[in-house]
């Protein structure tokens, strides 16, 4: 044995074991096993857990309680850990900003401010969020010796508009707990690579536009799927059963304390072709249409969605980057084309189509730019007769000033144009919505669309045509002090890992 491979007391103690053990190696294969080991455990001692993991395997090893296979099969378990592929893991969402307007006081704000914003009209969300909103992700992971995995994660959320430290009214929700299981062996064939889940949850697939606050399509709610079935070379599916509820509108009001809850259900086939996504939905609410959402209507039991999308690795084709671009359709309940399910006044009538397109790409070497255009036209959706459009194009532009610092510049623009026919106290109106804002922001280290964590400072100009004040005299648009044509300043950190 060459003593130049003894460089540890673990490489030592497994020398030693190993010979004694099986006395059957030669010098050179237990070398060479002595040196996987060695690369092994130093790639394990990134973190600190896996390098007191590595003590505790030393002396063991050199008490004679572990032979060389036991030694292998932990520090296998060891790396898993610390490469993430098993073991517990945490991951964040936040944002906590203060707004102000011109008096120094807290102004309305947030991407969904504009009359449009109830319909899924998002503006840009840069110096324009008075929240507070986390999302605390816990994540345990585990591999069992067949090679199968499981995945168990839980996600708490909340959100609040106050600025205090103290808030009395938290909504803290829990938004996800489920079960994913993966590499089970008993699958083969176009199940091989498919996991299987069930609970509460986020569906994987869904997707956004982050300059905007807003998803292309959101799925989510508590139910069962299955991912990743190959159904041919170039075809990959994902089919899942969610279901909602829609408890703030019982059924049976005539029976004091029934909340009467009308489920509502989504049945999901999600489709892919290379880069192509093809996404069919079919929903259904028992009994909700038993109750009359008003204006002489009843609300729909079922309906449909579907959504076609491209994502690309390029801007456009243009240079470097990305980009994405989906039309969605949806009838009946699916009129509600990106947070599905969620919606349990719309009519059997309803219809709505929406396009979103956006790109990412550096222009310079230290300048980032992403445009968004996105839009919608719905009609017959709460009432015979009623029709809206609305259509936002939105940009960011970043300069990357040095390692620590930037400049972030959004330009927003909304066209919208609303008619509720004579709907509750609302409205026609049409017009205009624009905003800009300029933020300085500080990061630990710039570079790239998806860094975090960072702190921006920003100042906002927004206005709009006066007409749009009249749309819901009991919003907080068009109320004092929030007519258009004014400037907002305040703070934000946003975090993600």
């Amino acid at each position: 044995m060459k003593t130049a491979m003894l460089r540890t007391p673990l490489a030592a103690a497994v020398a030693v074991a190993g010979i004694g053990i099986s006395g059957l190696a030669t010098a050179d294969s237990l070398e060479q096993r002595l040196l996987d080991l060695e690369n092994r455990v130093a790639a394990a001692e990134q973190r600190a857990s896996a390098a007191e993991q590595r003590a505790e395997l030393a002396e063991a090893q050199a008490d004679g309680r572990l032979s060389t296979e036991e030694v292998e099969e932990r520090l296998a378990k060891v790396e898993r850990q610390a490469s993430g592929e098993e073991g517990f893991s945490f991951n964040v969402y936040a944002r906590s900003g203060l707004l102000l307007g011109e008096d120094r006081k807290s102004i309305e704000g947030g991407p969904y401010v504009t009359p449009a914003g109830g319909l899924g009209g998002a503006v840009g969300r840069l110096g324009n969020e008075p929240d507070t909103y986390a999302e605390a992700i816990l994540n345990y992971r585990m591999q069992f010796d067949n090679g199968a995995k499981a995945l168990y994660r839980t996600m708490l959320a909340s959100g609040t508009t106050t600025s205090n430290d103290w808030d009395g009214d938290s909504n803290l929700n829990v938004r996800q707990v489920y079960a994913e299981f993966s590499d089970l062996p008993s699958f083969t064939g176009a199940f091989e690579n498919a996991s299987i889940w069930a609970g509460k949850r986020f569906d994987r697939d869904n997707f956004d536009i982050h300059w905007l606050d807003s998803d292309f399509v959101f799925l989510a709610g508590t139910g069962a799927g299955i991912y990743d079935m190959q159904l041919a070379d170039n075809w990959r599916s994902n089919v899942s059963l969610y279901g909602r509820s829609f408890s703030d509108f019982p059924v049976r009001p005539e029976f004091p304390g029934d909340d009467g809850s009308t489920d509502s259900l989504i049945l999901t086939s999600n489709n892919y072709f290379g880069n192509w996504q093809w996404m069919v939905n079919a929903l259904s609410a028992a009994d909700n249409d038993e109750r009359d959402i008003g204006e002489g209507q009843a609300a729909a039991d079922s309906g449909f969605q579907t959504m076609v999308a491209y994502h690309g690795d390029s801007f456009f084709g243009l240079g470097e980057g990305n980009f994405k671009v989906a039309l969605l359709h949806g009838q009946g309940l699916g009129a509600e084309v990106k947070g599905l399910g969620s919606d349990g006044d719309l009519t059997d009538d309803a219809q709505a189509t929406r396009l979103g397109i956006y790109g990412t790409t550096y222009v310079a070497p230290n300048w980032r730019f992403a445009p968004v255009l996105f839009g919608e036209m719905s009609k017959d959706r709460y009432a015979d007769g009623d029709d809206y459009k609305w259509l936002t194009l939105n940009a960011r532009l970043v300069n990357e000033i040095t390692q620590n610092f930037e400049m972030q510049y959004e330009a927003s623009y909304q066209y919208m144009d609303l008619d509720p026919n004579g709907r509750g106290d609302l409205n026609a109106v049409s017009g205009d919505f624009g905003k800009f804002t300029i933020a300085p922001t500080f990061k630990p280290q710039v570079g790239g669309f998806w860094q975090r964590p960072e702190i921006r400072l920003f100042a906002s100009y927004t206005d709009w045509d006066s007409e749009l004040n009249d749309y819901d005299t009991t919003s907080a648009f068009g109320s004092d002090g929030f007519t258009g044509g004014q400037w907002s300043f305040g703070v934000q950190t946003e975090v993600w890992f």
